[in-house]
């Protein structure tokens, strides 16, 4: 994907690939957080924005702790369009589910990015979490916006619904590590391995804990205690797009989730939840990955997808 450099928008469509062929995930730049004791940033209703893709699983997630926290009518949204090509994130109302920037007008992302940061040198990614007060990014990172939407604007909203309690946060943490590198960032050090032995180390990691969930299932109905907590939150994502996406795009192929009878249930379950059904859109998620992927899938060719969730 394309990234600024000092400001300037270079285009491309390969990735960070390392020595060794396998892929390496950038760090996110902007990390500021939002909070009750911050000099600059504190929680405002209608003060910040998120831009999202519903192709991304990382910006779904946030769009889902969104909705279980009561913000859709204090954090408003702008979604980019499922395409991205050689000027990255697109805005447009032209497609289904997709929007124009709702606070600049911009017609591409990294607009965004440079209005925050003239010299910005950064890969530009979905979610952007950003201050239309102060005019600048707060921070890209969506691990740290769910932690900002789980208990920063609380007060504000009246919902004290706690995803990362206090008595599970060092499981919440444990399980989060495991599954950000085997599952979260594996599906794509399969996909993008472009040497044979990462791409054989990364799908044994991949199904070994695939495997794991398996078993976890069997005997319990979530991650981490009895309740959904931000681990789900942060696992569901990448497990939607699996069957139509990974296995066949990624060659993540060994087998589909939906032959892993308590994983695949869990899913299921998990889809039930409105927070989640009604921020996941397949359409957004099967045309990006095929067809924005040009290094993958040269022709743009998308293929037929299993139903999703059948």
């Amino acid at each position: 994907m394309g990234h600024l450099d000092q400001g300037v928008w270079v285009s491309e469509r390969a990735f960070s690939i390392n020595k060794r062929g396998a892929f390496d995930r950038p760090v996110s730049v902007f990390r500021e957080q939002i909070s009750s004791s911050h000099s600059i940033y504190q929680p405002e209703k209608n003060r910040y924005h998120l831009y999202v893709s519903y192709a991304c699983p990382w910006a779904h997630r946030t769009l889902i702790m969104r909705q279980l926290k009561d913000l859709e009518t204090f954090i408003s949204v702008s979604v980019v369009k499922p395409d991205m090509l050689d000027h990255g994130w697109e805005f447009g109302d032209d497609v289904a589910h997709s929007s124009n920037d709702h606070i600049h007008g911009y017609e591409y992302l990294y607009r965004v990015y440079q209005h925050a940061d003239p010299k910005c040198t950064a890969r530009v990614t979905v979610p952007v979490l950003y201050d239309t007060k102060t005019e600048t990014i707060v921070n890209n990172e969506s691990s740290e916006i769910l932690r900002i939407f789980n208990s920063e604007f609380n007060h504000l909203t009246g919902n004290m619904l706690d995803f990362y309690p206090k008595a599970h946060q060092l499981d919440i943490d444990t399980i989060n590590e495991r599954i950000y590198h085997d599952i979260n960032n594996g599906v794509y050090k399969v996909g993008f391995a472009q040497q044979q032995k990462a791409y054989d180390d990364a799908v044994k990691v991949l199904f070994n804990t695939l495997d794991f969930l398996e078993n976890h299932f069997k005997t319990n109905d979530y991650l981490i205690g009895d309740e959904l907590t931000e681990a789900d939150i942060r696992l569901i994502p990448t497990l939607l797009r699996f069957d139509c996406v990974y296995h066949t795009h990624f060659k993540c192929n060994l087998r589909q989730l939906r032959s892993y009878t308590h994983l695949y249930a869990y899913i299921k379950k998990l889809y039930d939840f409105p927070a989640i059904k009604q921020t996941t859109f397949f359409d957004h998620i099967i045309r990006h990955y095929y067809y924005s992927h040009s290094m993958i899938n040269p022709f743009q060719i998308i293929p037929v997808c299993p139903d999703p969730l059948v």
